[in-house]
């Protein structure tokens, strides 16, 4: 494709949290090298509520709660546009779908490795989500296959004044603050209740840390949240459902450390530039940990995959998830304890 006859191009990706994050890298390198071309983003509703405050784009929410009723509201709202390119970033049915209402005179998306749902039967072009590639790496390969130069990527994300206002009302200056958010979609990628809070006690006790727990407003996160503060022997401030993914986004700015499985605030908190404790044993963080602090995540994933699948990490298809009962009970206490003693030494 010529860079010079560019003019408009459409982003498909209506989620999750964490991989909506993963665009903003492209979406960098775009406006950086075509700082004149339209860009359209076609996002989920929850998505929106963190991307709206993202400049220079035009979004068009799909909110799959509709049914069918968001199929024919994206339809309209597209009727008569042509975009030079789709770029087709999630490989769902519905999205696939939705797709159909997005017209483009080149569709690029995942290749086989990375697609389902027949995601073949509605691109031109494919990029790899290749071997041993973290997967910001892969997202950004969108903007390469259109010809413009990536390094190392950049998320530039703003956070709105009141969201700042908020984390500042909330955040202690006078000490260093761990914020953990628990809680992941995918149930089997969560770490116990009572793990949570030996930490948090021993943050508090030996680095004289305020703690904050952090997410949304579902029953899970609300259940984690009590079982975590039922467990500690201090007081957390408990945040979980009483703040918006704006606000959310400042306070992960603000914390010192955050603490996380591999859930879509730990890729929030990597936007931001704050540093990330991932917990990950279901996943392996060398493709989905927070990308700036993968030295600092447990990877327990090559012991899980010898304990669950009998195979080592390095023979399973790269992205392979190992959602199994009891596999993020191989994190132990005492090694995050001694990464969060690390993490602080070298933040000091």
């Amino acid at each position: 494709m010529s860079t010079h006859a560019l003019r408009s191009l459409c982003i498909l990706r209506l989620s999750a949290i964490g991989d909506v994050t993963h665009v903003l890298p492209v979406l960098h390198a775009i406006r950086a090298q075509w700082p004149e071309v339209e860009i359209t983003w076609v996002c989920g509703a929850l998505e929106h509520k963190l991307l709206a405050c993202v400049p220079g784009v035009r979004f068009i929410v799909f909110n799959k709660a509709d049914g069918w009723k968001a199929y024919r509201k994206i339809r309209r709202e597209l009727a008569g546009q042509r975009f030079d390119v789709l770029l087709h970033m999630q490989v769902a049915a519905r999205a696939n779908l939705l797709s159909l209402f997005i017209r483009a005179d080149e569709r690029i998306g995942w290749d086989k490795t990375a697609s389902r749902d027949l995601h073949q039967w509605f691109i031109d072009r494919s990029i790899t989500d290749s071997q041993g590639r973290h997967q910001v790496k892969s997202f950004l390969a969108f903007a390469e296959a259109l010809g413009l130069k990536t390094g190392e990527p950049v998320w530039d994300y703003p956070i709105p004044d009141e969201a700042k206002q908020f984390a500042r009302q909330h955040i202690d200056d006078a000490r260093k603050t761990l914020l953990i958010s628990p809680c992941s979609s995918h149930r089997l990628r969560n770490w116990l209740p009572e793990r949570y809070a030996a930490v948090a006690d021993y943050a508090i006790e030996t680095h004289g840390m305020q703690v904050i727990l952090s997410g949304g407003p579902s029953a899970l996160e609300r259940q984690m949240g009590a079982q975590i503060e039922n467990a500690m022997q201090h007081a957390p401030l408990n945040l979980i459902g009483r703040d918006t993914l704006a606000q959310s986004m400042a306070m992960l700015q603000q914390a010192d450390v955050v603490l996380a499985p591999d859930t879509g605030p730990a890729h929030m908190a990597n936007a931001v530039g704050a540093k990330v404790i991932g917990l990950y044993a279901c996943t392996n963080p060398r493709r989905s940990g927070p990308y700036h602090s993968l030295e600092y995540c447990i990877n327990k994933f090559d012991e899980a995959a010898q304990h669950f699948v009998g195979k080592p990490a390095e023979a399973l298809r790269w992205g392979a998830k190992i959602e199994q009962p009891g596999v993020m009970e191989l994190i132990e206490v005492g090694e995050v304890k001694a990464m969060l003693d690390r993490l602080m030494v070298d933040r000091r």
